[in-house]
């Protein structure tokens, strides 16, 4: 049996396979469009007709030489990471759209069987998943690594006031629930490990595989607990689970493993629906109202001052409307790539909306940093191409009706991002007195002001409109307009966003707009990925051009103009969560 190009030795060369496997001098088993000895170490595959301008026998040669060890030592926890014992998607069964109001969570619990491998650095914490077990220094170090560090880092825009309890519920969560503690370890110890600069420290992974394969059990008994007939017995650890697999899904996207994001969204969206559903029947049109009516059961918010009227949420109301938008967000990127309807569409109106002048349920501004409005047109813009894919297939496509639909569309997003633009300005900041003493040193450098949440929103808006024009023109990289919104995009990330580790807050529009890039703008996108360091850090922006590169690669294909997002973000397998 032929094996991958890793294993040979270095006096085995190609002449037919990749260019990667001719520079590094090894068999290459021309598999397309990545071959399996580059899918091994997890590095860049060459593959062009001609004769790359750098294979000269020089210095561009031998500079490209010492990049890809570079790409080859940079991946080494990846390869690691292959190790890892997950749920994977074989042994969970997807929840289609249909079923999210009656399958429930069985079909993840059934399948959450993983148990960990104890050892004497891991040992799993009480099965008594209801109540607070205590825990020791080692973890109390790991939470608030998290806390002070973690957190800001993967959602930056996330800063709910002080006055109203800051992050304080996530603390109150990681003492009081093990599931949540668990998934937050997970993620604590990896990103640990390698501010440590344990990266390729075998010991410093096996601690980081152990925590996870905790997290899973933790999963699985608490999944148990909460099964049965009426999920309103178990609201507040039902609403723990969900904060879990949604921390799960991005701690495992953070290390590039897709492997589980289908079956771990599924499970998210079918849990989502049912506490929805537990003060009564949902109107997809009044939605919000079920919201929040599911918010106030989750309460009652905590007096911190007993003697003044000022009360903040109670730990599990801000974690629900935190995983909430995450899910939402999920969702819509997921039907982008699937050519699907999101499965919470019905809800989206009334849950992002403004509603009779109130605010709407779900804030994603305040959470990821776009504001709804572009996030509910991204959301028709998926609706309005898997309409087009089943007409398609049924031979009765309506093509009148498909550019009316997305006239509306278009006019929608085009008018809200001119008066973004117009509005651009830095909204003077709120004074709060003493509290805005006591906090302006220690959150001046982590801090985003609101011109950045309006950049980041301008840029989602421009991918929304490049994603409209592939689903209603093909893929046209050459198009005038798509050119235009590909380079405001790139302009926005190159020289008004900072600082530059926002990009991974926008990785979804980032690797749309490189898709469609044409030649001469490849080198600006890859320095923007390139000045994030270290790589281990920011996985899904390194996966982002991982699939551009791809792109650029497959850009003379016959079948090109037939590309869309499905088939870019398609070729890696599973489904690709660029979040």
């Amino acid at each position: 049996m032929e094996q991958t190009g890793a294993r040979y030795g270095s006096t085995i060369r190609s002449f037919n396979g990749c260019w990667t496997c001719r520079l590094r001098r090894k068999k290459c088993d021309e598999r397309r469009p990545v071959c399996d000895a580059c899918a091994t170490l997890f590095i860049t595959c060459y593959y062009d007709s001609e004769k790359p301008d750098w294979m000269d026998g020089g210095s561009k040669q031998e500079e490209m030489t010492k990049q890809i060890k570079r790409e080859v030592k940079e991946n080494a926890h990846r390869r690691r990471g292959e190790r890892m014992v997950q749920i994977s998607d074989d042994h969970i069964p997807s929840i289609e759209a249909a079923e999210i109001h009656t399958t429930g969570i069985e079909p993840f619990l059934e399948a959450s069987h993983l148990r960990p491998q104890r050892g004497a650095d891991c040992t799993l914490i009480s099965k008594d998943v209801r109540g607070s077990v205590p825990f020791g220094r080692s973890d109390t170090i790991l939470l608030m690594f998290y806390l002070e560090h973690l957190l800001p880092f993967l959602f930056p825009f996330y800063r709910p006031s002080l006055l109203q309890g800051g992050r304080a519920w996530v603390l109150e969560m990681m003492i009081s629930s093990p599931v949540v503690r668990q998934a937050t370890l997970c993620q604590s110890s990896y990103f640990f490990s390698l501010a440590r600069g344990a990266t390729h420290s075998n010991n410093a992974w096996e601690v980081v595989l152990c925590q996870t394969q905790d997290a899973f059990e933790v999963l699985r008994q608490s999944l148990q607990v909460i099964d049965g007939p009426s999920i309103a017995e178990h609201l507040h650890g039902a609403v723990r689970i969900l904060s879990s697999i949604i921390q799960m899904q991005r701690f495992e996207v953070a290390i590039l493993s897709f492997n589980n994001c289908q079956a771990h969204l599924n499970a998210a969206i079918a849990l989502f629906a049912q506490l929805l559903q537990v003060t009564g029947p949902v109107e997809p049109a009044n939605a919000s109202s079920s919201f929040n009516a599911f918010v106030n059961l989750l309460g009652p918010t905590s007096w911190v001052l007993p003697t003044q009227d000022f009360q903040v949420p109670s730990a599990e109301q801000a974690a629900f409307r935190f995983s909430s938008a995450l899910l939402i967000l999920d969702d819509i990127i997921a039907s982008t790539v699937l050519q699907e309807e999101p499965k919470l569409y019905e809800y989206h109106s009334s849950l992002l909306g403004d509603t009779d002048g109130m605010d709407p349920a779900i804030n994603l501004e305040a959470t990821i940093g776009c504001q709804n409005w572009v996030l509910l047109q991204l959301s028709e813009i998926s609706v309005l191409d898997a309409w087009k894919q089943r007409s398609k297939r049924a031979g009765d496509l309506d093509v009148i009706g498909l550019v009316h639909r997305a006239t509306i569309i278009k006019n929608t997003l085009e008018t809200r991002l001119t008066q973004l633009e117009s509005d651009l300005r830095d909204t003077p900041k709120e004074d709060n007195g003493l509290l805005g003493i006591l906090t302006a040193d220690n959150f001046q450098t982590q801090k985003i002001s609101d011109i950045q949440t309006s950049l980041v929103t301008r840029v989602w808006a421009h991918a929304a409109l490049l994603y409209l024009s592939v689903v209603v023109s093909g893929w046209q990289p050459a198009n005038v307009e798509v050119r235009y919104h590909v380079g405001r995009i790139i302009d926005l990330l190159t020289y008004q966003i900072s600082p530059p580790s926002l990009l991974r807050t926008v990785a979804w529009p980032f690797c749309l707009a490189g898709c469609l890039a044409i030649p001469v703008q490849e080198a600006p996108l890859r320095s923007l990925v390139e000045a994030l360091q270290p790589p281990s850090v920011f996985g899904s922006v390194r996966k982002a051009l991982e699939i551009m590169e791809e792109a650029w690669r497959n850009r003379d294909m016959e079948d090109s103009e037939s590309r869309d997002l499905s088939a870019c973000f398609g070729s890696q397998g599973n489904l690709v969560l660029l979040v």
